[in-house]
């Protein structure tokens, strides 16, 4: 009988601990902290099953939260769990640094005058180490002084797409040299996410966090 007592606590132990994985793994769906305006916030109880879904992988993801343009994507919930896909990738995992990242999306940002998605990653890419009077100019429609030579092929590479439609022989093989193709296509691929990105709030009219002013004219 003395044997089996350990056995039966070992159980005991593995049912609590997988019960309390279990426990942590369920995301908090109480108070979702969706904003919107033309859409109006969803609440748990108010989702459809697809919706749902969504919800749990976003939150269950590394960004752990609906801010942005998720609430708009919701109405779209299939669409909307392949585009938050997506947009992980592009945030957290291009082949670019995360600096150069923030920089080709604040670009971006600004060249679609998107005022929540400037306001959150303007401060993003100065965490990231870009410098502020860079961040100032392309705010301003300027185009950036003293630039390193990696800011300079990331800024030249998204700002010639986005003015021209093209990218000349030259930007195009100074960001091949730094990044390979795949660094090429990755940074096309976070300008195309955060362009609707963009789209999507511009189209809301999404509202800054506590009445911020806008940053941009």
């Amino acid at each position: 009988m003395r044997t089996k007592i350990p056995a039966m606590c070992a159980i005991i132990v593995a049912v609590l601990l997988a019960s309390l994985f279990i426990e942590a793994q369920t995301p908090d769906t109480s108070n979702l902290n969706l904003v919107g305006d033309r859409f109006k916030p969803l609440t748990w109880d108010q989702m459809t099953p697809e919706q749902k879904t969504m919800t749990s992988n976003l939150l269950s993801g590394p960004r752990r939260g609906l801010g942005g343009p998720f609430n708009v994507l919701l109405r779209s919930p299939e669409m909307g769990d392949l585009a938050q896909k997506l947009g992980e990738y592009a945030r957290f995992r291009p082949a670019v640094p995360p600096k150069l990242r923030e920089l080709a999306i604040i670009v971006t940002a600004r060249h679609w005058t998107a005022h929540y998605e400037w306001y959150a990653h303007r401060r993003a890419a100065a965490q990231e180490g870009l410098k502020e009077d860079i961040i100032t100019a392309i705010a301003n429609r300027k185009r950036p002084a003293g630039m390193q030579p990696d800011e300079e092929a990331v800024y030249n590479f998204a700002n010639e797409l986005l003015e021209t439609k093209q990218v000349s022989d030259a930007t195009f093989k100074a960001v091949v040299d730094r990044y390979g193709e795949k660094g090429a296509v990755d940074i096309i691929g976070v300008m195309g996410y955060y362009q609707m990105v963009s789209m999507l709030l511009n189209v809301d009219r999404y509202p800054l966090p506590n009445n911020a002013p806008s940053e941009l004219k």
